[in-house]
């Protein structure tokens, strides 16, 4: 029997910006800190656990892509993201460029 988290892991995908600028724009997008997982932190928004949520807002680990970052990523359209839908949100970490 897998856990929500693995099912959560396995759903992760990768998206350019250019297909998540419209996710910005609507308000739904979020930032997450690579030093939390991605389907950890699709569980607490899930079961809205205020207190984790807000301590990783208060903390920078998570929350909505500053006004610099979106600039930057204007500017690299094809930048890849992991990304993983937790309805009305698309939570995003960058993907760091991999070295061959």
């Amino acid at each position: 029997m897998t856990s929500i988290k693995e099912e959560l892991s396995i759903s992760i995908d990768e998206a350019e910006w250019s297909w998540l600028h419209a996710h910005l724009e609507r308000g739904g997008l979020i930032l997450v800190s690579d030093s939390i997982e991605l389907s950890e932190a699709a569980i607490m928004i899930a079961n809205d656990n205020t207190e984790i949520i807000s301590e990783w807002v208060n903390t920078g680990k998570i929350g909505k892509p500053t006004t610099s970052q979106v600039d930057h990523w204007n500017n690299e359209k094809q930048k890849k993201f992991s990304m993983l839908i937790v309805s009305p949100f698309v939570l995003i970490q960058e993907k760091l460029p991999t070295i061959h």
